[in-house]
């Protein structure tokens, strides 16, 4: 999976990028879905709390795609 996603020209890079969007993303979630008048702040939470989630995940994938780059390197 690696190898095709690194073939595809994905890189660490766009991994680490991705997640810090993500984190950004969840507190922009959280405040806009806290703005409306109809939203609860329990909703706000899960919006927050779920976008957030995808980080760690992008992350993971950084590392991954950051040892493959280096195997193929050498």
């Amino acid at each position: 999976m690696l190898t095709t996603l690194s073939s595809y020209g994905l890189r660490s890079d766009h991994c680490y990028a991705a997640g810090f969007a993500s984190i950004g993303l969840s507190f922009v979630s959280h405040f806009v879905s806290r703005g409306k008048k109809d939203d609860s702040k329990a909703q706000a939470d899960r919006w927050g709390l779920f976008v957030g989630e995808w980080a760690p995940t992008f992350f993971a994938l950084g590392v991954a795609l950051k040892l493959e780059e280096s195997t193929t390197v050498l």
